[in-house]
């Protein structure tokens, strides 16, 4: 029989809509990938004027189509209304993927040009920036829109398949979670496991003894006086739990000796590189004890009557631990943080690694996490997962070139320039182009001076623009040969002759640049202490409480003159004659550091702030000889004081980043004294307040930690609620097949809330007649529950062998299970499409394998079988994980599904055995032809037996079809079966070979319309097929004897076919067994029934009996009534004569 297989149909994905517009192409230029948006409209006057020149030579109108889809970005030729478009001829100009346009821009002033700028390759340093014209602007941001939503959805789109590839790349493993260790290093001796595991069961021990001194005492359990150091420490994943849960047993390992350490470490690497190598053990057994810090928090073992059970995820960089009972990520573990992985030597089952994790004092230490497993076998697949995946991992992340970027880099340097003269007039642009100008050498200026002049641009704007594409150029060639800063020294030398000949004044400048973001950081750290000094010197001029930024960054920096002098070691100190040529160009004082600190082509935000306002209101000073300057306060700063307090604190110094978005504040008032006691006005003195105002005061704050507390609650209750409803709306998230009407709803509800309904016996034509006219989606969960309650009154089996264990749910799921990996698989094969089990290892999945695995352990000689996933998967939407657990041992075992899911599967080839004659019987032609193609009912039953129809059929069709297996059971199937069969005859009949009867079975059959799975449902209730069902079974059985009886074979053939048969005919004989204690169960219920109605009847007619003589005794005394009345009437005539009228 072949393996069944479940595909998930992909939807389509909206990346096939594509829009098209209508453009003029200007034209294109290769610029570097690290160009700016700030660099980005001086690219686009470049691309237009180099557009206008070729045009004057060669007038062209190069129109074009821009087609945008989230597949790609295509520009293509436009031949017009006129020609047709034809593919040999107009081949497209540019074609790449959404995600590649880095940056768009639209052009303010000419509203009907934009630009995109494109990375052609991740690797390489190039790009190239596209600049179109619209016939009519106001399409311009419609299209800007269209690419950046293509982009967005082309990046979502490629994240979610980089997602589903790891999700296929990560590796799930079941392990025991038993608890951490604080280790001294990141290394560990070979037998850390074992040690460990010794060090939980000595906790384990000492709390037993401890409670059991306790308890011995009479002292209350509940004190905390009484327990020792050990008794505080609790597992990482679980609260501090009550005395009561401390009495554990002592942990046992079922473990082999012999085992060497399988162990490899991972080294921190200052550069973030990750690597991996195996390595044998240094430490000697003595060293263990020193190994184990000591301190609190050294041993934490976990609660072993808690569910300790995780899944072990390994992926392509982390390692998660997730808990299948609190469906949360209990662990989470870079590669970059574990630094040892190891095996028990005594203790073979169990592993753990050691990681590295922060500490509340800011540092951190190494933690040891130890983890239990089913069998060598699994610790062993566990660490050579773990070793392939450091491998790998490491590998990706040496084969990652992150693009490097410093503060000396050209291209940040062209940056900070276009930045600058962001928004600047022409006039003011050509002055600051000056400027930076004179940074260059001689020969870069004289070059750029020439090039300019050829051209000879008609105003300052073409001027600047011809500057800046100049400057371009030569920045990216500087970049191309560019050393970042901190990545090593050149491996050969310049003479000191050819470093000054050679090398611009701007290197130094860079390094200024970084002592200046040096200072800069520091000074940010100690302005609180500055301004603190400044506002207690009360006795000091107003003027001498000011702090100024320039200044203190220049006194900073002076303090900086060690790392300066270091790196004076590498490049040779400038001239003084260097510092007149900087300081001359932008008229600032000789003062060599004021120079330094004050350069405009480097300014901070704050300093172009402060420069500019010091500009307009002529207040400079020239000589700055100390590193606080003396003058009053400016309306700024004194905005400033007010704001910066030392009790706010200035930790954060993205505040003063930007000041220009501010615009001009109003000046203070000169009328408007001056604070001279602090930024906020004299302290005044807090009066010391009473006991009973602070006794009132902490009665408010307690109730109002009540109100709070309770608020909290019920915000909790509330959002719990809000989870639940959302989590049902998702788990129902399917069309319903037959619609139930209100009055049958009300029926459903009128049974559900029938008091004490578990032990009240239903009308059966009701309940019937009821499932027939449909089941509320609602209400089907608690319907099935009740149906299954109503098959056990009706059915009371004594206690047999085939009934599961009575093992509570929860003492299950704190076991491991040998079938791990098969149920881990089949989890993201179960309904691929349903958004409740979409997400991997989300809420629905880790539900269903808590429920796969609990049923695995109870049942051991089905365990777990593919296909038993959907079954169990369509309990899990309609019910809670313990509800759809119990329903699906009623199913299994009560229903008798569990025969078929049995490791022969020999009940699975009588049930396609009796699919057959059924075809046979009901359907001769299509039996036939079916017959004729060489197909049998393993080719496409075999997945409706084992998951009920819920791998190909919709979710509302498979629903009704467990209303009806619970109120019938199994035979509902074949009836199923030979309907869908049946109703589509004329179409298979068409089909004339094998691929096409079977791909139309498969595919076309299950997505049939509403109107005929209906009419399918309708069909099932009226069919009666029991009793053919039985006698195709005995047909079956007594076909297969007759098969070895005739068979000629071999004496060993026949040996092992009659031991086979003799194993089948005593499983059979079993089932007979059960089936004949379920009838000896059945007759002793009707026996007792029949008593218990004999006894009735005995009742019923003794009373029937006293009723009769009392009647009899009642007609006597109305006789005797009578006669007394007619003695009194015959006494009185006028009272006679009424009565005997009144006879008359």
């Amino acid at each position: 029989m072949e393996p069944i297989t479940f595909t998930a149909k992909k939807y389509a994905f909206p990346s096939e809509i594509s829009i098209d517009f209508s453009l003029q192409l200007v034209g294109s230029l290769p610029v570097h990938s690290l160009t700016t948006m700030p660099m980005l409209p001086w690219v686009v006057a470049e691309v237009r004027r180099l557009s206008m020149q070729s045009s004057k030579k060669e007038p062209v109108v190069n129109q074009i189509r821009l087609c945008v889809s989230p597949a790609c970005l295509k520009c293509e030729p436009d031949p017009g209304k006129s020609q047709q478009w034809d593919p040999l001829i107009c081949s497209s100009i540019f074609e790449y993927k959404p995600q590649q346009v880095h940056k768009l821009i639209h052009n303010s002033h000419d509203p009907s040009y934009f630009a995109c700028l494109i990375k052609e390759v991740a690797a390489s340093q190039q790009s190239i920036c596209y600049v179109f014209k619209a016939d009519d602007q106001t399409k311009v941001p419609e299209i800007i829109s269209s690419i950046r939503q293509a982009g967005k959805i082309a990046r979502q789109e490629e994240f979610h398949s980089q997602s589903e590839f790891d999700d296929t790349f990560a590796k799930k493993f079941e392990v025991l979670f038993c608890g951490r260790v604080t280790v001294a290093h990141k290394k560990a001796p070979p037998a850390l496991i074992d040690e460990c595991i010794e060090k939980f069961n000595h906790v384990s021990c000492s709390r037993k003894a401890e409670l059991d001194l306790l308890s011995q005492n009479s002292e209350t359990l509940n004190t905390v006086g009484g327990f020792s150091l050990t008794d505080k420490f609790r597992s990482v994943f679980q609260p501090g739990s009550n005395v009561e849960q401390d009495r554990k047993p002592i942990r046992k390992s079922f473990s082999q000796p012999g085992l060497r350490s399988l162990a490899f470490r991972k080294e921190f690497q200052d550069a973030g590189h990750r690597s991996s190598s195996f390595f044998g053990g240094s430490f000697e057994e003595n060293d263990i004890q020193s190994h184990l810090i000591s301190g609190h928090n050294i041993v934490q073992p976990t609660d072993i009557e808690e569910n300790r059970t995780m899944l072990f995820t390994i992926g392509q960089s982390e390692v998660y631990l997730i808990s299948p009972d609190t469906k949360k990520i209990a662990l989470e573990k870079n590669f970059k943080e574990i630094s040892f992985c190891s095996q028990g030597i005594r203790h073979v089952d169990h592993f753990g690694f050691i990681c590295r994790e922060s500490s509340e004092n800011g540092g951190f230490h190494f933690v040891c996490y130890v983890f239990q497993c089913t069998n060598e076998a699994l610790v062993d697949e566990i660490m050579m997962t773990l070793k392939q995946a450091f491998t790998v991992a490491a590998v990706q992340q040496t084969s990652k070139v992150p693009v490097q970027q410093c503060e000396g880099c050209p291209m940040q340097c062209l940056h900070k320039l276009c930045e600058r003269i962001e928004g600047m007039s022409s006039s003011k642009t050509k002055l600051e182009l000056q400027k930076h100008l004179t940074t260059l050498n001689n020969q870069e200026q004289a070059t750029i001076f020439e090039e300019v002049q050829k051209i000879r641009p008609r105003n300052e704007q073409k001027e600047n623009e011809l500057v800046i594409s100049f400057l371009r150029c030569l920045y990216e060639e500087k970049q191309k040969d560019h050393v970042h800063i901190g990545e090593g020294k050149q491996a050969s030398q310049i003479s000191a002759e050819t470093i000054r000949n050679e090398l611009p004044t701007s290197a130094t400048r860079f390094r200024l640049d970084m002592l200046k973001s040096k200072a800069k950081r520091s000074l940010t750290e100690s302005l609180e202490s500055i301004l603190s000094r400044g506002s207690k010197a009360r006795g000091l001029p107003e003027n001498s409480g000011s702090v100024d930024l320039d200044s203190s960054i220049s006194s900073t920096l002076s303090n900086t003159s060690k790392e300066l002098s270091v790196c004076e070691k590498e490049t040779p100190p400038l001239s003084e004659g260097s510092f007149r040529h900087l300081g001359s160009s932008v008229d600032l004082s000789s003062d060599s550091e004021s120079q330094m600190t004050e350069e405009p082509a480097q300014l901070s935000p704050r300093q172009e702030f402060r420069r500019d306002f010091e500009s307009k209101t002529h207040h400079h000073d020239s000589n700055i000889e100390s590193p606080l300057k003396t003058r009053r306060h400016s309306w700024r700063q004194q905005i400033f004081l007010r704001v910066a307090t030392p009790q706010k604190g200035c930790d954060s110094p993205g505040r003063y980043e930007d000041y220009s978005e501010l615009g001009d504040l109003p000046p203070r008032s000169p009328l408007e004294p001056v604070c001279e006691d602090g930024p906020f006005g004299p302290v005044i003195e807090e009066k010391k307040r009473t006991s009973q105002e602070l006794r009132e005061l902490w009665k408010k704050a307690i109730l109002q930690q009540i109100l709070l507390l309770r608020m909290e609650k019920e915000n909790q209750k509330l959002q719990a609620s809000e989870n639940d409803l959302l989590n049902k709306r998702l788990k129902l998230d399917y069309d319903e097949i037959t619609p139930c009407l209100k009055d049958v709803t009300s029926v459903w509800e009128k049974m559900l809330s029938t008091p004490g309904r578990s032990k009240i016996k239903f009308d059966m034509e009701k309940i019937h007649s009821a499932v027939g006219q449909g089941v509320p989606r609602h209400h089907r969960g608690e319907i099935w529950k009740f149906l299954a309650e109503q098959y056990h009154l009706k059915h009371q089996f004594p206690s047999g062998k085939q009934q599961p264990k009575d093992i509570p749910y929860k003492e299950l799921l704190k076991q491991l299970t040998s079938h791990q990996h098969s149920i881990l698989i089949d989890l993201g094969r179960t309904f691929p499409t349903h958004p409740y089990f979409s997400a991997q290892l989300g809420a629905g999945q880790l539900s269903l394998y808590n429920i796969l695995k609990a049923y695995s352990l109870l049942d051991q000689e089905v365990g777990y079988c593919q296909g038993l996933s959907f079954v169990a998967g369509v309990l899990l939407l309609h019910m809670s994980e313990e509800d759809a657990f119990k329903m699906l041992k009623f199913l299994m075992f009560d229903m008798g599904l569990r025969k078929q899911y049995r490791p022969d599967m020999i009940i699975l080839q009588i049930q396609m055995y009796q699919l057959s004659r059924l075809l046979h019987d009901y359907h001769r032609d299509l039996y036939s032809h079916l017959e004729e193609h060489e197909i049998g009912p393993s080719l496409y039953a075999a997945p409706w037996f084992l998951t009920m129809f819920a791998s190909q059929f919709p979710l509302g069709f498979v629903a009704r079809v467990f209303d009806m297996i619970f109120l019938q059971g199994s035979e509902v199937i074949f009836k199923v079966a030979l309907s869908l069969l049946g109703s589509h005859k004329p179409l298979i009949l068409q089909h004339e070979n094998l691929e096409t009867i079977v791909d139309f079975i498969k595919n076309t059959l299950p997505n049939l319309g509403l109107v005929q799975m209906e009419k399918t449902i309708n069909q099932v209730f009226e069919m009666d097929i029991s009793k053919q069902l039985q006698a195709y079974e005995v047909e079956y059985h007594v076909l297969q004897d007759e098969l070895i009886d005739s068979s000629p074979l071999s004496d060993n053939q026949r040996m092992d076919k009659l031991e086979k048969t003799n194993s089948s005919l005593r499983k059979q004989n079993l089932d007979l067994l059960e089936e004949l204690q379920v009838a000896n169960g059945k007759i002793q219920n009707l026996e007792a029934t029949i008593e218990t109605l004999m006894a009735n009847e005995n009742k019923l007619k003794q009373r029937a009996l006293a009723l009769e003589l009392e009647r009899s005794a009642l007609l006597q005394t109305v006789e005797e009534l009578q006669k007394k009345a007619a003695e009194l009437g015959s006494g009185i005539p006028g009272l006679a004569k009424p009565e005997l009228t009144e006879d008359n």
